[in-house]
């Protein structure tokens, strides 16, 4: 649980894990700092791979990472079946919840199908910590971008909305998502955005953002809104940076 018993959510737009010459990837500082929010010398993390279809060599990349931190790790997968008989009661006795990114569209629909998309968010109202990457970002907001259907983006509207606003991760990363993002927002097809690019995490304290957070320099957080004309404003948001080790 989050040390103020708050809803938290730190939405990360890339780079939960950095790589590691012995265990392939460890959590880099947008994961620790999460993590710090659970006021937790050996915090309780649970991880879902649903976005990657819950191969086992994703969990098993998974139990690796986070192997590297003083915590009690375990995992959530739907796939054959659920791996435990009360997911409800094994979320909310978390401290912290994370979604590996993948296919943003099949991890809500699958959500929904067994009941979790209403379990998380009485977990986030309970003070568990959800945070996530990529797709694991993206799905506590109203909608954003994906790349769910094919290489080309496409707009998604209906997130978990857990958060009103829509999202945008990856952002400098991939030349598609700043632009699209801007179009959608403008047309109205998409909330107003909160956008994040490699290396940033954005950090919401029940549905407000208090600040960006970063490991690397020159990275940037934004806000992007229509502007009543036909086009978006795009603010940027500094965030404020971490130490890298």
């Amino acid at each position: 649980m989050s040390t103020d018993g708050q809803p938290h959510i730190v939405a990360i737009g890339g780079g939960s894990f950095v790589p590691d010459a012995r265990y392939g990837y460890e959590p880099s500082p947008l994961l620790r700092y999460a993590l710090d929010l659970t006021g937790q010398d050996r915090p309780r993390i649970c991880f879902l791979t649903t976005a990657l279809g819950d191969g086992a060599e994703h969990v098993a990349r998974g139990y690796a990472a986070f192997s590297q931190l003083d915590a009690e790790v375990s995992h959530l997968v739907l796939f054959p079946m659920p791996n435990m008989a009360d997911m409800r009661s094994h979320l909310l006795s978390q401290d912290l919840v994370y979604v590996f990114g993948g296919s943003t569209a099949n991890l809500l629909a699958l959500w929904r199908l067994h009941g979790l998309d209403d379990m998380m968010r009485e977990a986030w109202t309970e003070g568990v910590v959800l945070c996530g990457q990529s797709a694991g970002a993206l799905c506590w907001h109203a909608g954003g971008t994906t790349d769910s259907f094919g290489p080309n983006l496409r707009p998604l509207a209906d997130g978990l909305g857990l958060l009103p606003y829509s999202c945008g991760v990856h952002y400098d990363s991939d030349p598609q998502r700043r632009p699209l993002l801007q179009q959608l927002v403008a047309e109205g097809t998409l909330a107003e955005a909160y956008a994040a690019d490699e290396k940033v995490a954005l950090h919401y304290v029940g549905t407000e953002l208090v600040q960006a957070v970063s490991y690397g320099k020159g990275a940037g957080a934004y806000h992007v809104t229509p502007d009543g004309s036909g086009s978006a404003d795009e603010r940027r948001i500094e965030p404020r940076l971490l130490a890298s080790s």
